[in-house]
């Protein structure tokens, strides 16, 4: 009887039940942790919500009309542009490069491939901070001074020292560090992907191996892969806070300069202001704006297309 009892529970007049039992609590998590948030912000963009995520005083569009004229929140979207700039290329070529000199080891490949990747397991926050106290310090005893030192050029405060902005050294280094073995992964992932028989046909009809064969076999494949990176790595810049917050924010708090769009909501809805309603507004139009961007990227690299 047990037996039968069994049976039944597993028979496939209860696979929807099986489905809930191991997709449900994810699921439960998702909307709890994720979409009730996202539409309560959404909620309280519309209200006058200062120290209170409760308001009562409806305010229509005025938060959003408020964020947009705001010059600080333009001139941390500005931030984003720079950041963007610098990050976006960079990562995307040391992590090609990366996975391009991994890809064509025939020994030690997967040591090489955890050693680059074991920064991905790094806390932005320590990461930012090991920066921050022992590299880029501004003191002699740092170890950038120290490098500086031995060819005799004069010591920098790296993040204090507006003109020239070093902080951008810094803070591009530190994001560099930390996600380029990830696309790494990524990249490995596409080469592998390449048929052996190309590089075949290309040696046969003379193709010279190195850039000659990247520009016209190896690349061309990549481009789904490439795509993919393209769109993570601005997203991902959008949602830059950690590295920015601790290395610039000191006891006297986060200078004026430098305040990438999420440091920015974060000082308005939960700093001396407390304004949550301001806040989420900036955060719905960040949402969108993300949304827009990811989209224009995806049609404008031809997303989803079938590689050639």
């Amino acid at each position: 009887m047990r037996g039968a009892f069994v049976r039944r529970l597993l028979g496939p007049q209860n696979r929807h039940l099986w489905f809930w039992i191991f997709v449900g609590p994810f699921v439960l998590g998702l909307t709890l942790f994720t979409y009730v948030p996202l539409a309560w912000s959404v909620y309280l963009s519309f209200f006058d919500a200062h120290n209170t995520v409760s308001p009562t005083e409806f305010v229509g569009l005025d938060n959003y009309t408020a964020m947009l004229g705001d010059d600080a929140f333009t001139g941390s979207l500005v931030t984003f542009l720079v950041f963007t700039a610098f990050i976006v290329p960079a990562t995307y070529a040391l992590s090609l490069a990366l996975a391009l000199m991994v890809n064509r080891l025939r020994w030690a490949q997967a040591f090489f491939r955890s050693v680059f990747f074991l920064p991905v397991a790094c806390s932005y926050v320590v990461a930012a901070l090991i920066w921050k106290m022992s590299i880029f310090n501004g003191v002699r005893f740092g170890l950038a001074n120290t490098v500086l030192d031995w060819f005799g050029a004069d010591q920098i405060a790296w993040l204090s020292t507006t003109d020239p902005p070093w902080y951008w050294l810094v803070i591009v280094t530190v994001r560099l560090w930390l996600q380029a073995g990830f696309y790494m992964v990524l990249f490995l992932a596409g080469l592998q992907r390449i048929s052996p028989r190309l590089y075949e046909a290309a040696a046969v009809d003379g193709a010279r191996p190195g850039w000659q064969v990247f520009r016209h076999i190896t690349f061309p494949q990549l481009r789904a892969t490439s795509v993919a990176v393209v769109l993570l790595l601005v997203i991902n810049a959008f949602q830059a806070f950690d590295e920015f917050y601790n290395l610039l924010s000191d006891s006297r708090g986060y200078p004026p300069y430098a305040r990438p769009p999420l440091v920015y909501l974060y000082y308005t809805a939960l700093g001396q202001g407390q304004n949550l309603g301001l806040g989420s507004a900036g955060a719905v139009i960040l949402a969108l704006i993300i949304a827009v961007v990811t989209v224009v990227q995806a049609r404008w690299f031809g997303l989803g297309r079938k590689e050639d």
